[in-house]
């Protein structure tokens, strides 16, 4: 037996077994689901979501993707809920259940206590038949014909379909609300995911040096500029405006093509109409440009006037990528 195609012929039907069972989902978004993002939208208060087992550490996840686009919510579990943390449930607030089975016993003790509170209850259930689905304001089907495990008894399709309806509400409610790229910085401002929402060219070139020599330079005065300055480039300067760029590339094109250059000036060795980028645009499109031309560097600009180099390994440095 070869065990190497074994386990990868294991892992594909995993993931097709899981594909299929989350395309079928689409068939059960319906008036419910519509009605459940609505009652969300409307209300004044947070979202609860709740389950026991797996299925908590779903809620858990689907808290933490809510919280990030908009909508408050806040994690309860369910045993925890029966035995002291029904309180987490506050006026107005709109509960979601998860559950596969809509019949585990913590689930059938919390329904009453949330319905005695008069918040809405929104199940994500796999039973439609279930306690939980019958008693909530809205239900959710996340039915699937079989787990992923081989004895139908581990949840993994049914969990990965509970997330993926919580997604669905997720972004349907950030649709809504029209929640903005600037919003989600507001909720992201630390690692790489948030520098790519706020930050700027102006944040990161002011710590570079500023590279520039006069068009008339020669070239060894071109060269020492571009290794002081460490950027692999310098803008080529006339009457205080910039006409040019040479980078390390054009200086090594040059010396493979001339025996003598005692008189070759910066003039004679730059590039014309080089590409730039405003200070005010975010870190991240100045990836994409270098990225487009496939350069290294683009020269900062405010109108007219030259303030300085931004370089790929900065963007690279800041976790933009």
């Amino acid at each position: 037996m070869n065990t190497s195609n074994s386990i990868l012929e294991i892992a594909k039907q995993t993931i097709a077994n899981e594909s299929e069972a989350i395309g079928n989902l689409a068939a059960f978004i319906d008036h419910q689901f519509e009605n459940a993002v609505r009652c969300i939208l409307e209300s004044k208060g947070r979202v609860v979501i709740t389950g026991v087992g797996k299925s908590a550490l779903i809620a858990s996840k689907i808290v933490a993707t809510f919280n990030s686009t908009g909508t408050p919510a806040i994690f309860m579990h369910a045993a925890d809920a029966i035995h002291g943390d029904l309180g987490t449930i506050q006026k107005n607030d709109v509960v979601i259940c998860l559950s596969k089975s809509g019949n585990t016993e913590e689930i059938k003790m919390l329904i009453p206590l949330i319905k005695r509170g008069n918040n809405k209850l929104i199940a994500i259930t796999g039973n439609m038949d279930s306690t939980l689905a019958k008693q909530s304001d809205f239900a959710l089907n996340t039915y699937v014909e079989k787990e992923a495990c081989p004895n139908n008894l581990a949840p993994t399709t049914s969990t990965t379909a509970q997330l993926v309806m919580g997604d669905a509400l997720a972004i349907s409610l950030l649709k809504l609300r029209g929640f903005s790229s600037e919003d989600f910085a507001k909720y992201h401002p630390g690692g790489s995911l948030g520098k790519r929402l706020y930050l700027r060219v102006e944040d990161i070139v002011g710590n570079n040096l500023k590279p520039q020599i006069e068009a008339d330079a020669n070239v060894k005065q071109v060269i020492v500029e571009i290794s002081e300055k460490m950027l692999g480039v310098t803008a080529v300067m006339e009457k205080g405006r910039v006409i040019g760029i040479v980078t390390d590339g054009d200086i090594r094109r040059m010396l493979s093509k001339y025996d003598n250059i005692n008189s070759i000036t910066a003039r004679d060795i730059m590039t014309k109409s080089p590409k730039t980028i405003a200070p005010n645009v975010l870190a991240v499109k100045a990836l994409e440009v270098l990225r487009a031309h496939g350069i290294s560097q683009l020269l900062v600009m405010d109108n007219t006037e030259y303030l300085g180099v931004v370089h790929l390994h900065n963007l690279i440095n800041e976790g933009i990528s």
